[in-house]
């Protein structure tokens, strides 16, 4: 066998990965929380579209979604509360070649976060950002979110929300320069893995909404919608997503909708019940920061190393008579 024909087969065979080549730690989330679907969907995501471990980074804040990193076989920023979606984009600006992925809870994202959640829309930086909404503050046990529904009991509403809760779908969608968005729920894993792919193919920033139960805390808030298919509303369209024969049987309520209408996208946000799933919005056409920060030079190792220690250099305390 030639040599160019070996690297070959090499090469082939170092592209093609299994699941469990993205598994790492055992999760610790709570039986039945809706974070395990979702991680199941973002695996699957990687093995199916052959992303190599070592040029893929996934970034949180702060919150039980934020443990997502440790459960991935990947580059994980595990970061401060509110602020991954800045940490991701300074990944993104100085490593572009990376695929990179942003973890982040109703309260991480949508409240002390808000500022980097509404800027990261007008960036518009290629990366993913999911938002796993359990409508409460999990984590640090049973207080109130932005997105928790009037009336919710908990350590800080101890007679229950009355402030309406907060739409992320709908607040990403009054962004201009909003250019993907789309809205799943934990329950109907195999349409949220279709949604997270496309996201994935976006070029552009991709806000994915994942509307979840917490056991703990929330654990009877979408029975309902659960036990009633018919409660759903599936989006489709040919520009937008396909449903299979199976899931169409089984939710039957139906719209075809065009992704590219962003004042019908603000409507459709704006139902409760049914829900929305699937892609409310995508504009191709919008430009990527990146676009505007090209550089000739990639960040090599090498090149940061050489930078470095130049630094270094600057501060060495050489002994008497050895060369500088």
């Amino acid at each position: 066998m030639s040599d160019s024909i070996s690297h070959c087969m090499l090469d082939l065979a170092e592209e093609e990965y299994t699941i469990e080549d993205y598994q790492s730690a055992v999760p610790r989330w709570c039986v039945g929380c809706g974070d395990h679907g979702v991680l199941t969907a973002v695996q699957r995501l990687c093995r199916d579209e052959k992303l190599p471990p070592e040029k893929t980074v996934f970034v949180s804040g702060i919150g039980c979604s934020s443990r997502f990193p440790h459960y991935l076989k990947t580059y994980g920023f595990h970061g401060l509360h509110g602020r991954a979606l800045p940490i991701a984009q300074g990944v993104k600006i100085k490593r572009p070649d990376l695929h990179v992925f942003v973890i982040m809870g109703d309260g991480d994202c949508c409240s002390i976060g808000t500022a980097h959640w509404i800027h990261a829309l007008r960036y518009n930086m290629n990366m993913t950002a999911i938002v796993l909404d359990n409508s409460i503050y999990g984590l640090t046990k049973n207080q109130a979110s932005p997105t928790s529904p009037v009336g919710q009991i908990s350590n800080t509403t101890p007679r229950g929300s009355f402030i309406d809760p907060l739409n992320p779908i709908d607040v990403t969608l009054g962004v201009g320069s909003a250019s993907f968005v789309a809205q799943a729920v934990d329950w109907m894993p195999d349409l949220t893995h279709a949604i997270i792919q496309a996201a994935f193919h976006h070029r552009g920033f991709s806000f994915i909404r994942v509307l979840q139960r917490c056991p703990e805390f929330m654990g009877h808030k979408y029975d309902d919608w659960v036990q009633n298919p018919d409660r759903m509303l599936l989006l489709k369209h040919e520009n937008g997503l396909k449903i299979s024969d199976e899931l169409g049987r089984i939710y039957r309520n139906q719209e075809i909708h065009d992704p590219s209408q962003r004042n019908r996208a603000r409507e459709i946000a704006a139902v409760s019940d049914p829900i929305p799933v699937g892609i409310l919005y995508r504009n191709e056409d919008i430009p990527c920061y990146e676009d505007h920060q090209v550089s000739d030079v990639m960040n090599t190792p090498e090149i940061v190393d050489t930078y470095l220690q130049k630094e270094f250099d600057k501060y060495t305390i050489n002994p008497p008579g050895a060369p500088a």
